[in-house]
């Protein structure tokens, strides 16, 4: 049968591109530990983080030079071409076959049954972008995997609390809210409600506090809604971000702040609100118009989702 065989075919090529994946997660994990991985290792202990979380999350190191990776991966045997597209790899014509991540702290990526299929990579230092992941592949979709869903799946919760990076999920996870994720270095998607609706029907919002991080938090909440989730925003004020919060408050408070949080949609007309000057009519009205108008696009996707 030919489109059996196509398919298993099919199947080896994504296990070759998954082993490739956590080859290269094994040799990022071991550098970190060596003499070579110095400085990735004093930037994760700046940050506070314990060994047992460092081993939890698999973190690794990529070295400056970009040839060792792709070295070790094809003396365990990848050819160049699953190097390339388990997006470890990358071709260019002067250097040939180099790594994709060099002189990045790195954070490897899991999909639901807890195989590594891509990466995260910061940069040490001055460098851009700062934050670095893998190419879409065909095991590594962005917008339908999160970060640390392995994990928040396993914690049983009844709800998922979601962040903007990785950091913050590991510095919850650290200090037991092991129901965080993130979403992969793009905006909040559809593909990822879907999935996190599948196992719970809360989700608490712990984005930035600055301007992008509430458009984003209330961006996100959108969708929720639109997926039949119940969505409510953590406030995080003074700080900027979980990590941050936690770091300067500790876990009690932050629990406090989970149990405090607000509806999104009262959120979001707490947002419009301090864009409308209350003495002025004028505003007012304009005011009272965007509430009506988000009151009846709740209402309708409360209809499509009963």
């Amino acid at each position: 049968n030919y489109q059996s065989e196509y398919s298993k075919e099919k199947q080896d090529q994504k296990q070759r591109l998954i082993d490739c994946n956590i080859e290269a997660a094994r040799y990022f994990y071991a550098l970190l530990r060596s003499d070579d991985g110095k400085k990735g290792l004093e930037y994760f202990k700046k940050r506070e983080l314990s060994d047992e979380t460092m081993k939890k999350f698999g973190l690794g190191y990529s070295n400056v030079n970009g040839k060792d990776c792709i070295a070790y991966l094809k003396n365990q045997g990848f050819k160049d071409k699953e190097i390339i597209d388990a997006g470890i790899g990358v071709y260019d014509e002067r250097n040939g076959l180099r790594a994709k991540f060099w002189n990045r702290v790195m954070f490897p990526i899991k999909n639901q049954a807890g195989k590594v299929i891509g990466f995260g990579g910061r940069v040490l230092g001055e460098g851009e972008p700062k934050y670095l992941n893998s190419p879409e592949t065909p095991v590594f979709n962005k917008s339908t995997n999160l970060y640390a869903f392995d994990l928040a799946k396993a914690s049983r919760s009844t709800y998922f609390i979601l962040c903007e990076g990785y950091m913050d999920v590991i510095a919850l996870h650290q200090a037991g809210f092991n129901m965080a994720v993130a979403s992969l270095g793009t905006a909040f998607t559809p593909g990822q409600a879907n999935i996190i609706r599948r196992y719970v029907k809360d989700v608490y919002l712990s984005y930035d506090s600055d301007g992008p991080g509430v458009k984003a938090a209330i961006r996100a909440s959108k969708i929720c809604r639109e997926y039949g989730l119940s969505c409510k925003v953590i406030d995080m004020s003074p700080y900027k971000d979980p990590d941050e919060f936690i770091k300067a408050l500790g876990r009690d408070e932050y629990q406090k702040r989970i149990d405090g949080a607000k509806n999104a949609f009262i959120f979001e007309i707490g947002i419009l609100r301090k864009q409308y000057d209350s003495s002025d009519p004028d505003a007012n009205t304009r005011y009272d118009n965007e509430v009506a108008a988000l009151l009846a696009e709740m209402k309708d996707e409360v209809q499509r989702t009963n």
